[in-house]
């Protein structure tokens, strides 16, 4: 017979008292040493930063990664469980750099390249104490006391011998990928980091006019967002599938995409609109 579950059961007091069980009677060792030698079963978990505090979204990904390994060890499965830090990247550069009142590269060798990386060493374990206390208290089982750390030589070592292996093994190809570039920090950026910085924002650009060749007074409008490069152009390229204009205006023949002629024009050209192919024009 099961005990009737009380209507005004003390949800939060019930919790403390289950994770006091579990840290008295070593629970979570226990679970790894009654599997081993059983098949394994491996589970990658990314980790996290410690110099940002941890929230909400960060208590929901913790609940949902430690469902995976608590079930494949209930089929009887070895699970090692290791914690890690993620201490390279740039939002721990980003950090330290607010903290010392630096603003790029050039600033960050003036200050010293070996005392910028040891304050980005102390900046990783900010917060490594609350990130400690969360995952105890959401139930997360992790081997917290000896984890993995990017910045220490032997998981660095770690990575080049998995590279060298993948490569001896003919896996590794040499490629090219369009990836977004800060000019600032001097560096490519992931999806993520974009996606944490975008924002609309107006910015000046340059619509610059290219003379046509055998026409009199004709002229081709292009626009663009880097004048410098201006001086190196040889040609000008045209959608196929895209509708281009010919029109009068202030006494001067102007071809462009068509699409873009209300931005740059309140008033109607002086003479109608004449749609021409980008073979034509």
């Amino acid at each position: 017979m099961f005990e009737k579950v009380s209507p005004t059961m003390d949800f939060l007091a019930r919790e403390k008292e289950t994770l006091a069980f579990w840290k008295a009677n070593d629970i979570f060792k226990k679970t790894m040493d009654l599997r081993k030698g059983g098949d394994v079963f491996t589970f990658y978990d990314g980790p996290p930063t410690a110099n940002g505090k941890p929230h909400i979204g960060h208590i929901e990904t913790r609940a949902i990664k430690d469902l995976i390994p608590r079930y494949q060890t209930m089929k009887g499965k070895s699970v090692t469980r290791k914690a890690g830090w993620d201490t390279h990247g740039l939002p721990v550069e980003l950090e330290v750099e607010k903290m010392l009142g630096l603003d790029g590269k050039e600033q960050i060798e003036a200050f010293g390249i070996e005392p910028f990386i040891k304050k980005c060493k102390e900046s990783v374990w900010k917060y490594k104490g609350l990130w400690e206390d969360m995952s105890e208290r959401v139930g997360f089982w992790a081997d917290m006391e000896n984890p993995y750390i990017t910045y220490d030589n032997n998981y660095i070592e770690s990575e080049w011998w998995a590279l060298k292996t993948i490569f001896e093994k003919g896996l590794l190809y040499k490629g090219h990928k369009v990836v977004p570039y800060c000019p600032r920090c001097g560096t490519a950026l992931s999806s993520h980091e974009v996606s944490q910085g975008y924002k609309l924002v107006k910015e000046r650009s340059a619509v610059v006019r290219f003379k046509v060749q055998g026409e009199e007074n004709t002229w081709l409008y292009a626009w663009t967002t880097t004048p410098w490069t201006l001086p190196s152009n040889v040609a000008l390229c045209v959608n196929p599938d895209d509708t281009y204009a010919r029109f009068d205006c202030d006494g001067r023949t102007i071809i462009m995409g068509e699409a873009l002629i209300p931005p740059y024009w309140a008033r109607t050209p002086s003479s109608p609109t004449r749609r021409l192919s980008p073979a034509a024009s």
